[in-house]
């Protein structure tokens, strides 16, 4: 028997999502309090947390990422955990391990202790420090909200998002993430200087006897309220148009741009289609609109794609950047 979704009211809906658009003003105003001069940053690091999914925030050190995260955690009212990965940062220092005890009547049994990945956002600070072994093991739980251990599966709070901060990859005593782990993260996020106005106001705010602290703008609840509404937003034809053919073209493959057959090794996945689709979605509420459009597409294309795609030798011997390509990409939807 196949189901058929129950039809959208119009009217309803428009509603849900115009009240949630205030909610989330007021969000944002929260964080703009305490983090100074990184608007684009916060922007789709929300983004990225109304869709549902994870982000990578890639920064070199002391540019307020981690200071990102606690904000977020207390203005959206989670649970939050941190891990400071090091080379020396085992598996089980992050999901838990199994320990043997002995009850009464000398009975032994295995108890398992849950790790810091049990919360409902895991900031995962330095993340390309540890080695792959380490970093690999937050796959299934990045990616099926879950934790396996010795027979037995323990579901992740919900919400779940996973956080992670990663140091350019030129700096000493680094890994490279693996491409299926960078393929959970939702959206890759650039963190830059701050301009000088930001810095300023940054100094001043900052320094003084008293500090600005983040305050709750939203509950955990609100917060998958939101994400449902989210899912249930129409999108339009050429919006969708849009997406297939920046994914499809971003493979060389199937691309058709000379930019991405010459200079591609490999392109994005089926994932990063369902990343621009909820992305867009997201965006639009954020900015108090009640449909996505072809302009957020094209806004959100690069932090999509860019940690899906890799360039090959040639590419790389001839100074080719993914920006550049990715430019051809998004030229080409017009």
């Amino acid at each position: 028997m196949v189901e058929v979704a129950e039809p959208i009211d119009p009217t309803i809906l428009v509603n849900e999502v115009e009240a949630l658009g205030t909610r989330l003003a007021r969000v944002k105003a929260a964080v703009g309090e305490v983090i100074f001069g990184q608007p684009e940053v916060v922007e789709q690091v929300l983004i990225t947390i109304l869709a549902g999914g994870h982000v990578l925030l890639v920064g070199v050190p002391g540019l307020g990422k981690t200071k990102l995260v606690e904000t977020l955690s207390t203005v959206l009212g989670l649970a939050e955990s941190r891990v400071q990965f090091t080379p020396d940062l085992m598996p089980a220092d992050i999901l838990g391990s199994e320990v043997l005890e002995e009850g009464e009547g000398g009975r032994r049994a295995f108890r398992f202790i849950q790790g810091p990945v049990f919360c409902q956002l895991l900031m995962a600070d330095e993340i390309n420090r540890a080695s792959p072994r380490t970093q690999s093991a937050l796959l299934q739980a990045m990616q099926e909200r879950k934790v396996a251990m010795g027979g037995t599966t323990y579901p992740l709070p919900a919400p779940f998002h996973v956080l992670a901060t990663q140091n350019p990859i030129e700096q000493e005593g680094t890994y490279p993430l693996p491409e299926a782990q960078l393929d959970r993260f939702l959206l890759e996020v650039e963190v830059s200087y701050p301009d000088e106005a930001a810095e300023r106001a940054m100094l001043l705010a900052t320094t003084g006897a008293a500090e600005a602290r983040a305050r709750p703008a939203l509950t955990s609840a609100e917060l998958l309220a939101a994400q449902a509404l989210i899912r249930r937003i129409p999108v339009g034809e050429q919006v969708l148009d849009a997406i297939l053919k920046l994914v499809r073209g971003a493979r060389p493959e199937t691309g058709a741009l000379p930019a991405v057959k010459q200079h591609l090794a490999w392109g994005p996945g089926p994932r990063a289609a369902q990343a621009l689709m909820l992305a867009t979605r997201a965006r639009a509420v954020l900015d108090g609109r009640l449909a996505p459009s072809v302009e957020d597409v094209i806004a959100l294309a690069e932090p999509v794609l860019r940690h899906r795609m890799a360039l090959n030798f040639s590419a790389r011997a001839d100074g080719v950047r993914l920006p550049d390509v990715i430019g051809a990409l998004k030229a080409s939807l017009g």
